[in-house]
């Protein structure tokens, strides 16, 4: 068994297809989406066999908010889709392996490095603890598709199944597949609105670009808008891999919530997802279960199941994240 930092892609993709718990984020294609996004430096770390067959990965990525002397500063290591390793004894063992030479090896530059799972890991965390990676509970919601858009809608909230008939039967918000770069443009100007309203740093445009480049090619991401009249009122991109549709990044213009665009938008691409045949819809995240988070008030309207597969964490420099976290609130507060 060997750790490297490169694989070969056939190899790589083909553990990732055939593992029941690859996801999105485990594949060369999110991989090269990173590394074309500025602020982002994508890191692949892995346990090999003798042929080169992978036993364990940990595909993390570098993100930076700030440079020159911030950068230290504002530098996390996030694996968006937790860790992937072989069932049974040799995959634990070549995850320890490879944890323990990432910690030693891998993390310069980082504050910490987080383990976003998107599946139970529950059978990994000894090994997960033993390498100071440490669990903290997490919530998901998870919609099951595997059944008629009739039987979906009649499981949804009560009022918010009667916002979306209404607004079905007004007919007033229209919605759209982005297929160019220009819709690109459009939905990050509604997500750097967003977000820049409830203070939260945004990803660069880039990221979103090289989202377009990459996957929509490969039929592996959705970009939808929701518009009145020549208005877009609301946006959200989904990722796509094998049977499930990932909730990614979703903005909102609240002038317009008369209109109900985000419930609406919410539900043409659920329908859409059970025509198309996927399984699963991944809500990406619902916050921790003992904070205040609003995004899951509006993602527990449309009933999934409520899973709790939680993050993992390992800090690396203690006194520096401190500090940032510190500066960060004094951000938020004062500017």
């Amino acid at each position: 068994m060997r750790i490297v930092q490169q694989l070969d892609e056939h190899l790589w993709r083909e553990f990732v297809d055939n593992h029941p718990q690859g996801n999105v984020f485990h594949t060369p294609e999110m991989f090269e989406v990173f590394d074309k996004a500025e602020g982002h430096r994508p890191m692949m770390w892995a346990a090999v066999d003798g042929d080169g067959r992978p036993l364990a990965l940990l595909p993390a990525v570098q993100i930076t908010l700030m440079g020159g002397l911030l950068h230290r500063l504002t530098t996390r290591a996030v694996a968006y889709g937790g860790i992937l390793c072989a069932p049974g004894p040799e995959g634990t063992d070549a995850l320890s392996a490879l944890l323990e030479v990432y910690r030693r090896e891998g993390t310069d530059g980082a504050l910490f490095t987080e383990l976003r799972n998107l599946s139970d890991v529950s059978g990994l965390q000894p090994a997960l603890k033993e390498s100071n990676f440490v669990y903290e509970d997490h919530l998901d919601y998870l919609i099951d598709l595997d059944r008629s858009p009739d039987d979906l809608l009649s499981s949804i909230g009560r009022r918010t199944r009667k916002n979306i008939r209404r607004g079905l039967r007004r007919g007033d918000v229209i919605m759209e597949e982005v297929k160019g770069q220009e819709g690109v443009d459009t939905c990050y100007d509604m997500l750097r609105r967003t977000y820049s309203s409830a203070d939260v740093p945004l990803a660069d445009k880039s990221l979103f670009e090289a989202t377009f480049d990459v996957l929509y090619p490969k039929n592996m991401v959705r970009f939808t808008v929701a518009r009145v009249d020549q208005a877009i009122v609301a946006i959200s991109v989904e990722l796509l891999y094998r049977d499930v549709v990932y909730g990614w990044y979703g903005g909102l213009d609240r002038e317009y919530g008369a209109y109900v665009p985000n419930e609406l938008l919410m539900w043409h691409i659920l329908e859409w997802s059970i025509e198309n045949d996927y399984k699963v819809y991944d809500f990406g995240g619902a916050g921790k279960p003992d904070e205040e988070y609003g995004p899951r008030k509006f993602k527990a309207k449309f009933r999934g199941d409520l899973v709790c597969y939680g993050r993992n964490t390992c800090i690396h420099a203690p006194a520096l994240l401190q500090l940032s976290q510190w500066g960060y609130a004094a951000y938020r507060r004062f500017l």
